[in-house]
């Protein structure tokens, strides 16, 4: 992995790319604050998925979904380096254990905020919740429309992909699946 330093002066070799002059008054700090900004747009590899998901309570009997639904999230696609951006819907049904709501919205958060492509963090998230919380059921449908669609190739503006993700009940049993389909809209 390549310092700071490196990692700013690759920056410039870009900027000399796109503009042919770094040196200009107006991009002579965008080094320093285009790495700065990765920080924060990549902060989801600093993030532990089991501590997100540990924070649990007692389900006291509850067994329906759980759902928290339009989840914002942005992200950055692995293929162009454009930025996608969307709504998730996370739903969950329990046996024994509850999870904090905003821990759901966490966990969206730490894999969206990571190189990505929208069908792997439709997957991880489903994935974590099945290994972290061991729920009858987990289920995770995202909708985004990405950068690399609407301001380069095709170009289409009001474009929406959607991905989903469903585990146990979700997967084995279409009224489960209904059910939740019924929720989320």
């Amino acid at each position: 992995m390549s310092n700071r330093q490196e990692a700013e002066e690759a920056v410039r070799v870009i900027l000399n790319y796109i503009e042919g002059d770094h040196q200009r008054e107006g991009l002579l700090d965008t080094p320093k604050r285009v790495i700065d900004s990765f920080s924060e747009i990549y902060a989801g590899y600093q993030e532990d998925i089991e501590s997100i998901l540990s924070s649990t309570f007692n389900a006291e009997g509850y067994d329906g979904i759980v759902l928290l639904k339009d989840i914002d999230f942005h992200s950055t696609c692995e293929h162009h380096l454009q930025p996608f951006k969307g709504k998730a819907h996370v739903a969950y049904i329990p046996v024994d254990r509850i999870v904090g709501i905003s821990k759901l919205a966490r966990l969206v958060e730490a894999h969206a905020r990571r190189l990505q492509n929208q069908e792997r963090i439709t997957q991880n998230i489903a994935q974590d919740l099945v290994t972290h919380l061991s729920p009858l059921g987990a289920a995770v449908i995202i909708e985004a429309s990405h950068g690399c669609m609407q301001c380069r190739g095709v170009k289409k503006l009001n474009s929406v992909m959607t991905t989903s993700s469903m585990r146990g009940v979700f997967f084995e049993k279409s009224e489960a699946r209904a059910e939740l389909m019924h929720l989320i809209r």
